[in-house]
């Protein structure tokens, strides 16, 4: 069996003045109910639009995840602090709301029988935690990023050192980590995309890369490789499309910090044969 592959169909460039985001989705969806939230408040509510219950919070989430009941929410606080803006995380009762635990963590996934993984990284913490339906914590490991679930737990990881020691791992039982031999060149990569068989698709300093389940790499495409002394002046995101997926490379002036020429490129991708 040969290796993902892909083809760029479209490739487009244009300066602008300022980057816009993308629309804001609900946070997470199971069944008929969905997650979201505000400044101040998580709301569950069903698909017809009727509120379930609201948690009030401090500051503002940002992501949810579920699991068998349960409902990890994290957040941003609304002042800087030592941490920035980092908030804390609320373990909720799926059914109404009830606060479970209050956990601190950036990011999130959840796992099987109501059990999450939360991470951290900064002032010497790289730490991924994995915590039961009550809250207790089970497991710690010295790893820390995007978070993929499916057949274990993988991570893309992101330690914001220069030069990065960032690669893509699988996290296993009793803090033990299996480790890619591939090094990322980006210490920030983006949130990544994960194929249908479980292949992880990583935009990493402008070149695709395709990790499989095995942790083996292979590259996809090279679309504007960036060196490592000009990735802060770099934006970029990785999205999926009906016919593969989308990238968008922004690049920040550097000298007019408000001027931006965006990059994007539509790929078609080729499952192995």
């Amino acid at each position: 069996m040969g290796n993902w592959r892909a083809t760029v169909i479209d490739h487009r460039s244009k300066r602008c003045a300022q980057l816009r985001d993308r629309p804001k989705e609900p946070f997470a969806r199971r069944d008929d109910l969905v997650i979201s939230g505000r400044a101040g408040e998580i709301t569950c509510a069903d698909t017809a639009g009727r509120t379930r219950w609201t948690h009030p919070v401090p500051g503002s989430p940002n992501a949810a995840h579920i699991s068998s009941g349960r409902v990890l929410v994290t957040t941003d606080s609304l002042d800087y602090h030592a941490w920035g803006h980092l908030g804390p995380a609320y373990l909720l009762d799926l059914a109404d709301g009830t606060l479970t635990a209050e956990l601190r963590g950036a990011r999130g996934a959840a796992l099987g029988g109501g059990r999450f993984v939360l991470g951290l990284e900064g002032y010497g913490t790289f730490a991924t935690w994995q915590y039961d339906r009550d809250g207790t914590l089970t497991d710690t490991w010295r790893s820390y990023g995007h978070y993929v679930v499916g057949t274990g737990l993988r991570v893309v990881e992101c330690d914001r050192n220069g030069p990065t020691e960032s690669r893509v791992v699988r996290l296993l039982p009793g803090g033990v980590i299996e480790r890619s031999p591939l090094l990322l060149t980006d210490s920030q990569v983006p949130r990544p995309l994960v194929l249908p068989d479980g292949t992880i698709v990583v935009l990493d300093a402008g070149v695709l890369r395709a990790v499989g389940r095995d942790l083996d790499d292979t590259v996809l495409a090279e679309l504007r490789p960036i060196p490592v002394d000009e990735l802060h002046r770099h934006i970029s995101t990785l999205h999926r499309t009906p016919d593969g997926l989308s990238v968008t490379i922004s690049e920040r002036h550097p000298t007019r910090m408000s001027t931006y020429t965006t990059h994007t490129w539509a790929l078609a991708l080729h499952p192995p044969q």
